[in-house]
């Protein structure tokens, strides 16, 4: 079982923290994203749609963050991805609620913008609506996570901690490192916090640190 990913890649690290937690048979193929390893002629034969992570299992091969986590976590048997029903539902509705509401505000209309060069708007009156629009959106999902998902519990599901956290943690914690202000929202920050101190963050974290320290701007 091989999987291909770079640190660099937010979608890799939930996968990485995963692995690093967790006893597995996974060689780990890292490609260079920033020099565009991923889209090479050689990686889309694996995955045609050229981003990473990238898992392959025999004749099996699976391209998507949320779907390599599930499937890693069923052949673990770990809790992160319970078995009940009702549980499971919950993780489910959790992490894709991170993807298509959380990430496609606060990442890719607010951060990913003003951070990453690649993501940035050719006319600043585009990038600084968009940018700001962002932002308005972000506030109102980071709220929900705050009183509805969090609220008392320790962890996005409940008590234990689950494949929502290990995607979800990345994904804001790429907020906090980029300088988004994420002090009106104390259980989403005691939670981060919590992420935080698993042995496997800093670990899988490092490249990325590196990275928004050499070409962050300021964000608004």
């Amino acid at each position: 079982m091989k999987l291909y990913s770079d640190p660099i890649s937010t979608t890799s690290r939930p996968v990485l923290m995963f692995l690093a937690e967790h006893d597995l048979p996974v060689e780990q193929v890292r490609l260079d994203f920033m020099g565009g390893e991923h889209r090479g002629e050689a990686f889309a034969a694996i995955n045609p749609n050229r981003q990473v992570p990238a898992l392959v299992h025999g004749d099996l091969a699976i391209g998507e963050s949320s779907a390599i986590l599930k499937y890693l976590a069923d052949l673990a048997a770990s809790p992160a991805y319970p078995a009940d029903l009702r549980a499971r539902a919950r993780v489910n509705a959790t992490m894709d609620w991170v993807a298509t509401q959380l990430v496609r505000d606060l990442g890719f209309n607010h951060l990913y913008p003003q951070v990453l060069p690649g993501h940035a708007f050719a006319h600043p009156d585009a990038q600084a609506e968009v940018v700001a629009r962002g932002a308005e959106n972000a506030r109102r999902w980071l709220d929900v996570m705050d009183a509805h998902m969090l609220g008392d519990s320790p962890f996005l599901c409940g008590a234990d901690i689950s494949l929502a956290d290990y995607m979800g943690a990345v994904h804001v914690g790429f907020a906090e490192a980029a300088g988004f202000d994420l002090s009106p929202w104390p259980n989403v920050c005691a939670w981060l916090a919590r992420m935080q101190a698993r042995p496997s963050w800093r670990e899988v974290h490092a490249a990325f640190y590196g990275l928004v320290a050499a070409t962050r701007r300021p964000a608004s």
